[in-house]
């Protein structure tokens, strides 16, 4: 039953996604442009920043921005996230046709999202009345399956919302949209929390020391972190942009008791209600790990 539920959420998830988002601001062509696909792989809060944007100049420099967080290698002139996104595209409009574009339909997206099957198959459907094809799509890596039903028999597939599969296709969904699995499919996602204390006047960050990576030296650990911080209004207007350097260098049974690694950042803000955009680089290389936090200042 659990598996069910999870299903349902996807197709309402899809079917959101292919409504317009009501919004008072005509989009210029570019941003037009921009948003009719990007969203697939945009967060809600990024929705809602973006949809509040008053002009074209704040827009562009949420493109720019949008694209820049997902970027796996900032040193490099390619933008491999952004590189592989429209391959994608392109693939699925190739391969799914079922009279719209492939990459509106919901064997698209999940090609989109999660990249090639390691498998596919064409599976009996005995056992689903006025069924008329049934593909299985088996992602190994995510420990994931998903299945797609043809219930009209004109060669178009939904995913079927009556099976489970396997793992939970909405947190990976949500990782790729961040980017975290999107080009390294074997990617460590660092979770973390994040709170504003506004008597003191800063922003506390928790991370958990479980699969971090550690440098080792003389009996000492030590793993080096970037905080890249966007805070925008509830508006969607980028407030702030900063960045901070953090080092952890502890004995090696110091680090063994520690459950969370605790930061600190003094930062002042107006009170109102705000986005914290919180991208975090992890050396020994872990990649780039990244949310979103709504937070009231």
């Amino acid at each position: 039953m659990k598996y069910i539920i999870q299903t349902s959420m996807v197709a309402i998830l899809f079917i959101s996604i292919s409504c317009h988002l009501g919004r008072g601001i005509a989009l210029d062509p570019q941003s037009k442009s921009f948003y009719e696909k990007a969203r697939l792989i945009m967060t809600k809060e990024e929705k809602d920043i973006f949809n509040h944007l008053p002009d074209i100049e704040s827009r562009q420099e949420f493109i720019k921005d949008f694209w820049a967080k997902r970027d796996p290698d900032p040193d490099t002139e390619e933008n491999e996230f952004k590189d592989e996104f429209f391959r994608r595209i392109e693939y699925a409009n190739k391969h799914f046709k079922e009279g719209i574009p492939g990459w509106k339909t919901d064997r698209g997206r999940i090609y989109i999202y999660l990249g090639p099957p390691d498998r596919v198959e064409e599976r009996p459907f005995l056992n689903y009345p006025g069924a008329k094809g049934l593909i299985w799509w088996s992602y190994y890596k995510y420990r994931l399956a998903v299945e797609f039903i043809d219930t009209r028999g004109d060669g178009s597939y939904d995913i079927n919302r009556h099976y489970g599969g396997l793992g939970n296709l909405l947190w990976v969904i949500d990782k790729a949209k961040f980017g975290q699995i999107f080009i390294q499919a074997d990617a460590v996602f660092i979770d973390f929390d994040l709170l504003f204390d506004r008597n003191q006047k800063k922003i506390l960050i928790e991370v958990p020391v479980t699969n971090l990576s550690f440098k080792s030296k003389e009996g000492l650990l030590r793993a080096d972190f970037e905080f890249k911080f966007f805070i925008y209004t509830k508006n969607g207007l980028k407030k702030d942009v900063f960045t901070q350097n953090k080092s952890l260098n502890m004995p090696e049974e110091k680090v063994l008791e520690l459950k969370m690694i605790k930061f600190e950042f003094p930062y002042d803000i107006e009170p109102g209600q705000y986005f914290f955009d919180v991208i975090i680089t992890i050396k020994p290389s872990l990649g780039k790990t990244r949310k979103i936090f709504k937070v009231k200042a």
